[in-house]
């Protein structure tokens, strides 16, 4: 599957800052104090471990930015399964401009690609159902956007991506808004009719009650065990998404899926994603 890159306009600002990060006030002394200036070289990013592949647009753009006359060309797509030995990238011109860019190009494409991987691993469990695994905005700071699209280029599907996309009423403005009433009739009340809405419901008499007063599209059902949640879809009964959340473990993908319900999201695929091994070598 082929995916829409981000515009380099929008992920730039965020590799540049993660580069001046590692140039520091002067540079990679190491490089320019060992490697003479005009050497140039051949050099690879390879897979150490089975991945799916994530991070490819942001690691070009790395070196790019340390060195626009570097040419970058990437062999294994984002979204791409790999194994070890693969050959993800390769990178030609200055070997210092090389060496500078190494280390933020490895991060970001670790990182990301773990992501994928792990969102794979999700998807994979819920296969044969309905139901589409989705990420939370549980990301790291300053990286939302590129581990959002780890996780689509995982196979996963996408949550909001910030607090003004969409209205999502967890417990918390329930008890301060005076109950499930209360919040969805200030909804009804206040809400552009363009935008969507999904309610937090942790007990099935908040869930009949919401769905008699009305106002939201989505039910998010947190921290329901399978037998709950089974209960959840038969009452809705296609009147509402429904969304399982808490405690998403990827043991319990697959008997989650089995409920009948639309989505399952997991804030540990951006969360608690191990960092893929891959290796730059001349």
């Amino acid at each position: 599957m082929s995916f829409a890159a981000v515009p380099d306009l929008i992920l730039e600002p965020m590799v540049r800052n993660a580069l001046l990060e590692d140039l520091g006030s002067y540079g990679d002394i190491t490089t320019r104090t060992v490697v003479d200036a005009d050497t140039t070289y051949t050099a690879t990013i390879n897979a150490r471990e089975d991945a799916v592949v994530s991070g490819m647009q942001i690691a070009e753009l790395a070196f790019r930015l340390v060195d626009p006359a570097l040419k970058v060309t990437v062999h294994t797509p984002d979204g791409t399964a790999c194994k070890p030995g693969d050959t993800l990238v390769t990178i030609e011109g200055l070997a210092r401009s090389i060496l500078s860019g190494e280390r933020v190009a490895l991060n970001f494409a670790g990182r990301l690609s773990g992501i994928a991987t792990k969102t794979a691993g999700f998807v994979e469990k819920a296969k044969g159902t309905k139901a589409r695994v989705t990420c939370t905005r549980k990301t790291t700071p300053g990286l939302r956007i590129v581990e959002k699209l780890a996780v689509l280029h995982g196979g996963g599907f996408n949550h909001r991506y910030s607090l003004s996309d969409a209205i999502l009423i967890k417990d918390n403005h329930i008890a301060a808004a005076g109950g499930v009433r209360a919040v969805l009739e200030a909804v009804k009340a206040k809400a552009s009719h363009m935008t969507a809405v999904e309610i937090e419901v942790d007990r099935l008499d908040q869930l009949e009650e919401a769905l008699e007063v009305g106002g939201a599209s989505v039910v998010l059902l947190d921290n329901m065990d399978n037998e709950m949640l089974a209960d959840a879809v038969k009452i809705v009964d296609g009147r509402m998404l429904t969304e399982a959340s808490g405690n998403v473990k990827l043991d319990r993908i697959a008997s989650i899926a089995a409920t009948g319900v639309d989505y399952i999201s997991s804030g540990a695929l951006t969360h608690s994603a191990q960092t893929v091994d891959f290796g730059l070598d001349f």
